[in-house]
């Protein structure tokens, strides 16, 4: 048996006419930008999450970028974000001018350990951007009460945790901004790259569209200096068709981790632990093993897709030398970069293909 990483065959095959249809009403209608299936998905995914207003851009990284600017974040600042997350994090951070501030991680939940936040601060940081990563949300509460006793801004990135819940609320709803990616291989994705910025702040909004419409306020008339992103037409109408299945998808991706955590019995792996304020959605489910090469290797012989989510740590990476950092200085990191490894996950998983990788981990 073969089994992929990720197939999005189940899901595409599932909503066939949906995305077909959503592509011809763009065409006949031949309006490309800034139409109204943009404001239709805008209002229903503002809806959907609960704040007042989005705003669409060309994918997640801009929507981290273009949320720091409109904060008035730049050079000689400073911005406290996860050491153990994906590059675009930090990336966002650098691209204003800003300085990113890795924090390390809860070794059980892979996000940024709030106890660790508040010896990171100094004069010059600004902002915090906590990531529920692969889908598992942050400790909230203490991040929003270190956030507001040193009067620090919040922008939460939820590029891998649409529809996730800390304590039944929805993630997206607690910083000043949060930033959602919509890569084809989120649980919610377009055909493309898209990405969008939550907020109840109106003011907010306004500069976020006008920044990711080259600074202008109307119609050549330019207020900041801005940039080219938008979520285009076609990407929204995609995205808006499939909107109204992402609970039903996240509800099948929780099935299919709780089989995962109930069924996985083998001492040499450490699952994922789910605290009780969370009610993730798995865009990832990351194991660990000290001896993930070799369990990496059994399952793709068996024919078993798999990932690593991330094999190298920011301040490891050539890019980020400027930060100073050492092997050893980020051990937790360090730990998870060289330990988890990433399962077959996805909606549309046969019981029979699940049952296969359960099996083949047990056996190992």
């Amino acid at each position: 048996m073969k089994v992929p990483f990720v197939s999005f065959l189940p899901m595409e095959r599932e909503l066939n006419n949906e995305l077909k249809g959503a592509f011809e009403r763009v065409f006949s209608a031949s309006w490309y930008i800034e139409g109204k299936e943009d404001e239709a998905f805008e209002n229903a995914f503002a809806k959907y999450i609960g704040t007042k207003y989005c705003v669409g851009v060309g994918n997640g990284l801009d929507a981290l970028m273009i949320s720091l600017k409109a904060l008035g974040i730049g050079a000689g600042d400073e911005v406290i974000v996860p050491s153990n997350t994906y590059i675009a994090t930090a990336l966002a951070v650098s691209y204003v001018g800003a300085t990113p501030v890795l924090v390390e991680p809860d070794i059980r939940t892979f996000n940024i350990n709030p106890e660790k936040i508040e010896n990171a601060i100094t004069s010059s940081t600004k902002a915090i951007i906590p990531v529920h990563l692969y889908g598992q949300p942050c400790d909230m509460d203490p991040i929003m009460s270190i956030a507001q006793k040193y009067d620090l801004k919040v922008i939460e990135d939820c590029a891998q945790a649409h529809g996730a819940k800390y304590k039944g609320q929805n993630i997206g709803t607690f910083g000043q901004l949060a930033c959602f990616s919509f890569y084809p291989g989120k649980n919610l994705g377009a055909l493309g790259d898209a990405g969008a910025v939550v907020t109840n702040d109106i003011e907010l909004a306004s500069k976020v569209r006008a920044y990711g419409n080259y600074g202008s306020d109307y119609k050549y008339h330019h207020v900041l200096k801005g940039h080219n992103s938008r979520l285009d037409e076609l990407q929204a109408a995609f995205l808006l068709a499939k909107l109204p299945y992402l609970d039903k998808m996240n509800n099948e991706r929780r099935k299919i981790a709780q089989r995962y955590l109930e069924q996985i019995d083998n001492t040499k792996i450490i699952l994922p632990f789910v605290p009780e304020y969370a009610s993730p959605v798995w865009h990832i489910f990351g194991i660990r093993s000290e001896k993930r090469e070799k369990l990496e290797q059994h399952l793709n012989s068996n024919g078993i897709g798999t990932n690593k989510h991330y094999p190298i740590p920011i301040h490891l990476q050539e890019c980020y030398k400027d930060l100073g950092l050492q092997v050893g200085d980020l051990p937790i990191s360090e730990e998870i970069s060289s330990t988890e490894l990433s399962l077959p996950l996805y909606y549309g998983m046969k019981d029979e293909e699940i049952q296969f990788v359960i099996d083949a981990i047990n056996e190992w």
